[in-house]
């Protein structure tokens, strides 16, 4: 099967969101926490495998990364969507500076609010561990202000298939009512789940802002 996504290459990094490429098309962020996987997540999905900085130290991603995709086929009518994906900073690794970090609070705070391109976010979690406060904060975010998320709960190759099966019930249990969220099982090391995750990115590109 053909991966969209495969085409996606580095764009650049920002430190602040007036650095970001023009906002117009459609993108998609990734966010989670700083030992979650999300650059491997990132790597597997678009077959690119070191797309994303993979670290056994936690917290490489430091800026806001964006990556160009090929234009996005939509309707018969319809031109091709520009389309990206965004990198946010791994949020909660102790060892990153405060003023970093609190940098960092407010200008993925002004990207989410402000950034008229942002069609939905991918959130990454650890399916080994309850959802984290920063986990819950990008939930209710997306929820008040109508932007879909979709949740990976990543690393499920640690856990049985009964026991993967379970968190993944737990957590989309508790889902607000009306909330526009999704969440699969998914891993970067054995592939679970990968077709759904691209299906579902390419899915919030194509999601028309609300």
């Amino acid at each position: 099967m053909s991966n969209p996504l495969n085409g996606a290459q580095f764009l650049l990094a920002a430190h602040r969101i007036s650095q970001l490429p023009a906002d117009r098309g459609a993108e998609v962020a990734f966010a989670g926490r700083s030992n979650a996987g999300k650059s491997s997540a990132l790597n597997t999905l678009t077959g690119h495998k070191g797309l994303a900085r993979t670290s056994k130290t936690p917290g490489r991603t430091q800026q806001m990364v964006a990556f160009s995709l090929p234009p996005l086929a939509q309707g018969e009518d319809e031109a091709p969507l520009e389309a990206r994906l965004i990198d946010l900073p791994g949020y909660g690794y102790a060892k990153v500076p405060e003023e970093l970090r609190e940098h960092w609070k407010q200008e993925i705070d002004a990207y989410l609010h402000r950034r008229q391109s942002l069609r939905g976010v991918v959130l990454i979690a650890d399916i080994r561990h309850e959802l984290k406060e920063f986990d819950r904060l990008m939930l209710r975010f997306c929820f008040e202000t109508g932007l879909p998320c979709h949740l990976l709960m990543t690393k499920a190759d640690k856990l049985s298939r009964s026991q993967a099966m379970q968190a993944l019930t737990a957590v989309r249990k508790g889902f607000a009512d009306g909330m526009q969220a999704t969440a699969q099982v998914f891993s970067s090391a054995d592939g679970t789940g990968v077709e759904p995750a691209r299906e579902a990115v390419l899915r919030l590109l194509r999601t028309p802002r609300g």
